[in-house]
């Protein structure tokens, strides 16, 4: 076979992973509703189901890292999408709540060696503009599994019922586990020789990650994101009339791939990829500005998460940018991955916080001071990395 086509094979391979990992979410959040209907006497903790899955990541993100340098890559990704296809077949039989909530717990060790894994070996497989393409698409493994699990996952629900839904989530994700294990991909990033466990690699596996301007900075400027993305995107739509919730949900993420798509492999054959995001970041301070100046509501809605994929695509191919080493390149993942999951798990409650306490421009306001401080963040980190390459030489 042509190596470049077994490249964008393995890349695809890679992506349906990590539409697996996603899924992971999906399955729970997308049928909702249903899902509430099975344990009607936990209503008030039912959210729980969905949330609890970023607990590990914000917790072992970049431990999860160390980790994959010390296991490899291939080996983690494989355990992680056995795992989680385990998981959702023991989901099959519909457990009580707090043995479905285990399980959950569970599953986010799952996803998480997924997100840190699948980027890791796309990033090492993969050179020059095609890396870019590839990072891109792999930005896009969250939304694309939503609006999947969205068109053909409710339909499958209501015809086949959650059992046969979790099943077959199970399925896939082993049968990907399978057909990465054939590819035999050989991707060696570290040595597990000398490495430690416990609490002093947990503090230095930290330590190591954040003290390192070049290791830590997507993940920090991705906190920003994610702070806001699923937050906006479950507050947005009730602020809209009824007849445009629906529709303007569905565009904002769906604006964001698209414009990922066209413009971000063209903006980073001329800007760093640190600029990018910057740009996405910036653009969608504008973006909540322009509120203010008369612009309608649901234009500003999908305005703001369009340019929000110049942010989405420029943080995962910033990673391979900003650190050539393997091992380092799995710690700014594994880093991605925490950063990313506190985020999601303090997002909305903060802007809802902010909602009853003030009112909607009082919350459009701080979303736009949270973008402005990614900016100042990113600017500092860079800052450091060039004082960094000066002390070097």
């Amino acid at each position: 076979m042509n190596p470049s086509l077994r490249i964008f094979l393995q890349v695809i391979l890679l992506w349906c992973a990590g539409l697996g990992a996603a899924t992971q979410f999906a399955k729970i959040a997308v049928p909702f509703a249903d899902v509430g209907l099975l344990y009607p006497a936990h209503a008030d903790a039912i959210g729980w189901l969905l949330s609890i899955i970023s607990l590990m990541g914000a917790v072992l993100g970049a431990t999860s890292g160390a980790i994959t340098g010390w296991v490899g890559p291939v080996r983690l990704l494989i355990a992680g999408l056995v795992l989680g296809g385990a998981i959702s077949l023991v989901q099959v039989m519909l457990p009580g709540f707090q043995l479905m909530l285990a399980s959950r717990v569970v599953e986010g060790l799952s996803h998480l060696a997924i997100v840190v894994a699948a980027p890791t070996l796309i990033a090492q497989i993969t050179q020059g503009k095609a890396r870019n393409v590839a990072m891109v698409l792999w930005s896009t493994f969250f939304g694309v599994a939503f609006a999947m699990n969205a068109w053909f996952g409710l339909p499958f629900v209501d015809q086949f019922g959650l059992p046969a839904y979790f099943a077959l989530h199970g399925a896939l994700m082993l049968v990907m586990a399978g057909l990465i294990g054939l590819c035999r991909l050989k991707v060696c990033i570290g040595s597990s020789e000398g490495a430690s466990w416990g609490l002093s690699a947990f503090v230095d596996a930290h330590l190591r990650t954040y003290r390192s301007p070049f290791i830590s900075a997507p993940a920090l400027g991705w906190f920003f994101y994610t702070l806001t993305f699923v937050s906006l995107l479950a507050i947005l739509p009730g602020r809209l009339p009824e007849e445009q919730g629906a529709s303007v949900a569905a565009l904002m993420p769906l604006a964001g791939i698209v414009l990922s798509w066209l413009l971000v492999p063209i903006l980073l054959t001329v800007f760093s990829c640190v600029t990018v995001v910057n740009l996405g970041f910036g653009l969608g301070i504008v973006a909540i500005l322009s509120l203010f100046m008369g612009a309608p509501l649901a234009l500003v809605c999908i305005a703001l998460f369009a340019v929000l994929g110049l942010v989405q695509g420029g943080s995962f191919a910033a990673v391979p940018e900003l650190n050539e080493a393997a091992e380092d390149q799995a710690l700014s993942y594994g880093a991605m991955a925490q950063m990313g999951n506190a985020g999601n798990l303090l997002g909305t409650p903060i802007l809802l916080a902010v909602l009853w306490r003030v009112d909607e421009a009082g919350m459009f306001i701080a979303v736009a001071g949270f973008y402005a401080a990614a900016v100042i963040v990113h600017i500092l980190l860079g800052q450091r990395r060039k004082r960094a390459l000066a002390a070097l030489g």
